[in-house]
């Protein structure tokens, strides 16, 4: 006799880390993470479905599966109208800069596949969750320059003279559609939201070296054909929404992102579609019905879409993110 299937009900998974040379450690002193020893600490994947890169659930009668699981054998519980997807479409995480990140591109879709790789393109938000005096945000080239202004100063090791950057503040939101050249300068803790792919051409990388004492690759060739938007970019100005709760960052044919700041119980979904939240600031608690832990600043929830509309409780003033599918 076969095990009854466990309802779906509210995901809560166990970030994934990825160390790299410009990491800190603000996942611990900001997010309250338990991290073991280092100073490297770049990014943690809070929702990921990517070949061996698995969100895994952290609590409740689904503990121990994957993401890539459930999308597979319970894709319309989970997605609702947007099922059926072979993998889930999106990837949430964490940044930690502390130092700045290399100037990069990533391609859109279709130079993505003229590009010859595995991975569709990459566009992405942000969200600027702290920033150091100072920190910057490098998005977009300055005003008037074209792509082989861009070729030229890459060629000639003078990328910062092109690039448009701007001083970044907590709570700015900036849009990186694929073919923007961009860069997360040091001092940001940052929330992103993109397209599941991990396709990026490097341009620039301040002319320091990897671990290894060399200089790390670049993909000056592809990354230039991947440019094709060139001017510059600034923080959005989010839209009031019919939810007084709710401004709307971003929407655009991947994702919607929303800030919320709710001041009483705050309802979500109902919609035949799942709904991801992150925490900022505060901490909200779900329907006691669900018996999971308070969700506190830094904890990520994927809501299913077959679990209906769901009550979440501040339990503190509170800031939160809500991604949402398009359509």
């Amino acid at each position: 006799m076969t095990a009854p299937v466990p309802p779906l009900h509210p995901l809560l998974f166990t970030p994934i880390y990825r160390r790299y040379l410009w990491g800190g450690r603000r996942f611990a002193t900001a997010l309250g993470r338990d991290l073991p020893p280092g100073d490297d600490f770049a990014e943690s994947w809070e929702l990921v479905d990517r070949q061996a890169d698995q969100s895994v659930v952290a609590c409740g009668p689904l503990a121990g599966t994957g993401l890539g699981e459930l999308v597979r054998t319970r894709g319309r519980e989970l997605l609702g109208r947007h099922a059926p997807h072979t993998s889930f479409p999106l990837l949430m995480k964490f940044l930690d800069a502390n130092l700045d990140l290399s100037v990069q591109v990533h391609p859109d879709d279709s130079r993505a596949a003229r590009l010859g790789t595995a991975d569709l393109g990459k566009t992405e938000a942000w969200y600027v969750i702290d920033a150091a005096p100072c920190s910057r945000v490098y998005a977009g080239l300055r005003e008037g320059i074209n792509q082989k202004d861009l070729a030229h100063a890459l060629r000639e090791n003078r990328c910062e003279d092109v690039l448009h950057s701007f001083e970044a503040r907590p709570g700015d939101c900036i849009f990186i559609p694929a073919g923007t050249v961009h860069a997360i300068g040091a001092g940001l803790l940052v929330a992103e939201i993109q397209q599941s792919s991990d396709v990026t051409y490097r341009l620039y990388d301040w002319n320091r070296t990897g671990p290894d004492g060399k200089p790390r690759a670049l993909h000056l060739d592809a990354g230039l054909e991947a440019a094709t938007r060139l001017g510059p970019v600034g923080p959005v100005v989010p839209q009031p929404t019919a939810d007084a709760a709710v401004r709307r960052l971003v929407d655009c044919p991947y994702f919607t992102f929303d800030e919320v700041r709710p001041t009483a119980a705050w309802r979500v979904g109902g919609d035949d579609a799942c709904h991801l939240l992150t925490v900022l600031d505060g901490s909200v608690r779900l329907d006691d019905r669900w018996n999971l832990p308070v969700l506190a600043r830094g904890s990520t929830v994927l809501l299913p879409a077959a679990i209906g509309p769901q009550t979440l409780h501040p339990t503190q003033s509170a800031t939160l993110l809500h991604v949402g599918l398009p359509g």
